[in-house]
């Protein structure tokens, strides 16, 4: 039986409907990948999946007592506490109880706070909350969360993961994902691929990347023009089938509007034609007319075109020794590097190493601590930023890209300004409306309007892809791999940087940025052994050292630092060993059933081991580093 199914469902916010009579079925263990245009109903289609929202018309039929969870598209601002706090609130009553209890576990000075301390573990006793409390130790241990840390101190990254872990606390039935890659870098993607790829959870998500979606779909369905279309299999197979469709649809309506033709042509013939008409024709020429009336034209295409400008030197940029650092401490440094006309690069790195800084550092914008920066002549820079501070909220779409004018000239080619948007899929109307008033998809698409109707040469992409659809996203894609000047682009986007760039720069250990030749899969292919993935290595409590000395060409340590990184697997070995031990006494049912100094004094070794086995890999990441690299 299906966990849940949707059948013959309506909902309309004006006309034509959202969704016009759609079947769902959805079960167990499936990964379900909702895709379609911006616009089309994706995250309206999970909000009734998850009870949110009711259809106008239809039915919802849900397995009796199903869980849905949903994991938010952007992180909520107004979260307080600490990650322990945030993943019981999703409990309700018996998690404002957990997360005073955990509170009062660690302030035990006064008898007050001991009294509150034994209440609260009688009214969790009395709910049965300790086996909750062993599910939601082992999750943390499992997501590798800091339990004690700030919410408000952790990266981006991390704080999608307790969103997830609070998602994941009720045990869904149903896990419910919309664009859950997006603003996170490329090791926290892969961390969440392989999490949801190993927890054989029931998913619908809605993704623009599309690495993440060939890696988990099980299934493909499709949201086009108020009606879905289920794909079995995976992307590759959606795509061919998608297309096969699209050609059968185009026949079909050829057919159909030559017939329409037709009969129109003798419903409109002489007096004599029309005395010996046959009225049962008649009757049909009409259901035509109201059938043609009725039809929903695809979502058209954007039409983007560069502005392209004059040729610039054959050296855009030339970079020797740069490095720049903040309050002291390097951002990068020791960077070489020429940049040619039409070189395309990549540049890779986590989130908040400086992959932005770097951009600014080369262009000009900001003075570099170390080393020497040369520009190339005739430079025509047209730059995109991820946070779109170029775009005026108080203005329209229009007035941002042609500042009060009324038309615009790319190649050339004079266009009117509302035309001109039309081609980036803006209407008349949302061309006019405030840019305040304009989805996140959609201020993208305004920012490239207005980048494109600029001449240049140098072409500077930060974060480009949020929020764009997948035709859009390809749409750019062809139109950067043509461009003919020279680009910068910073993107987390795998399979974008694999069809565009020719070359990466790659933040590794040390801020140290490397250049590698080729896309993000061919850096993985020619990075060194022992260089570190561009992440904080969240997983390395995952991962075994390898003994010291084991690799090729490796430079001398003192005597002191050889003598620790040999010393360091052994180390970290015992303190996973200690933690595990920690995680299986906090397992058993007796656990809690200690005194309250019991219970916290072996809370508090679990939170010293695990920062302890942190250090020891970061001193171990460390050593390799220095070692590889000379000791400097």
């Amino acid at each position: 039986m299906a966990l849940l199914r949707l059948q013959n469902v309506h909902l309309s916010y004006g006309v034509p409907a959202l969704l016009d009579g759609v079947d769902l079925s959805i079960d167990t263990g499936e990964r379900v990948a909702l895709v379609g245009r911006n616009g089309e109903g994706k995250s309206t289609l999970m909000k009734i999946i998850s009870g949110e929202v009711q259809p106008d018309d239809g039915e919802v039929s849900r397995q009796q007592n199903l869980k849905v969870t949903r994991l938010e598209q952007d992180v909520p601002q107004s979260l307080q506490g600490s990650v322990y706090d945030i993943v019981v609130a999703g409990l309700g009553e018996l998690g404002e109880l957990m997360a005073r209890y955990h509170q009062c576990a660690q302030q035990l000075e006064s008898e007050g706070a001991l009294r509150e301390f034994e209440q609260l573990h009688a009214r969790i006793d009395a709910l049965e909350g300790w086996t909750i409390e062993r599910r939601v130790t082992a999750l943390l241990s499992r997501l590798e969360l800091p339990q004690e840390a700030a919410f408000s101190t952790l990266s981006g990254g991390l704080k999608r993961r307790v969103l997830l872990a609070r998602a994941l606390i009720l045990q869904p039935d149903i896990l419910l994902l919309d664009e859950p890659s997006n603003h996170l870098d490329v090791a926290s993607i892969e961390w969440l691929e392989n999490f949801l790829l190993d927890a054989s959870l029931t998913l619908v998500f809605v993704t623009h990347d599309r690495a993440f979606l060939r890696r988990l779909a099980t299934r493909i369905v499709e949201i086009d023009r108020g009606r879905l279309t289920s794909w079995a299999g995976d992307y590759a197979t959606y795509l061919q089938g998608k297309q096969a469709a699209l050609e059968a649809e185009q026949r079909e309506q050829a057919q159909f509007d030559k017939k329409l033709a037709q009969e129109e042509l003798w419903i409109r013939q002489g007096i004599k034609a029309r005395r010996t008409r046959n009225e049962g024709r008649v009757r049909a020429l009409q259901k035509m007319r109201a059938a043609r009336a009725a039809r929903r034209a695809p979502a058209g295409n954007a039409k983007m075109r560069i502005h392209t400008g004059a040729r610039s030197g054959k050296i855009v940029i030339e970079a020797e020794d740069l490095g720049y650092a903040y309050a002291g401490k390097p951002v990068f440094q020791h960077l070489n590097t020429t940049l040619l006309r039409g070189d395309k690069v990549g540049i890779i790195g986590p989130n908040g190493v400086g992959k932005s800084t770097l951009l600014q550092v080369l262009l000009g914008s900001l003075s570099p601590t170390t080393g020497t920066l040369k520009h190339g002549t005739k430079l025509e820079i047209a730059y995109f930023d991820q946070l779109r501070e170029t775009l005026d909220l108080e203005k329209t779409a229009q007035d941002n890209v042609a500042g009060g004018s009324s038309s615009v000239t790319v190649n050339g080619q004079t266009k009117h300004i509302i035309s001109y948007l039309q081609d980036f899929l803006f209407s008349p109307a949302r061309a006019r409306a405030p840019i305040s008033k304009l989805s996140g998809g959609e201020r993208n698409r305004l920012l490239l309007a207005k980048l494109f109707a600029q001449p240049s040469n140098l072409l500077v992409l930060d974060e480009p892809t949020n929020d764009l659809d997948v035709e859009t996203l390809e749409l750019l894609e062809e139109l950067l791999i043509d461009y003919q000047g020279t680009i910068l682009l910073v993107s987390h986007d795998r399979e974008f940087l694999d069809h565009v760039v020719t070359s990466t720069l790659v933040f590794e250990a040390e801020g140290r940025v490397n250049e590698y030749v080729g896309g993000y899969q061919d850096w993985l292919r020619q990075r060194a052994p022992q260089a570190s993935a561009p992440s904080a290595r969240a997983d390395a409590a995952q991962k075994k050292p390898k003994a010291a000395g084991d690799g090729i060409g490796r430079k001398k340590l003192s005597y002191k630092d050889q003598r620790e990184l040999d010393g360091l697997p052994a180390h970290i070995e015992q303190l996973e060993t200690q933690i595990e031990r920690l995680q299986t006494d906090m397992s058993a049912p007796a656990f809690y059933q200690q005194s309250s100094a019991e219970i916290t004094a072996t809370q508090q070794q679990l939170t010293a081991a695990e920062a302890s086995l942190a250090d020891a890999y970061a001193r171990w990441e460390r050593l390799e580093a220095q070692q590889a690299t000379g000791g400097e």
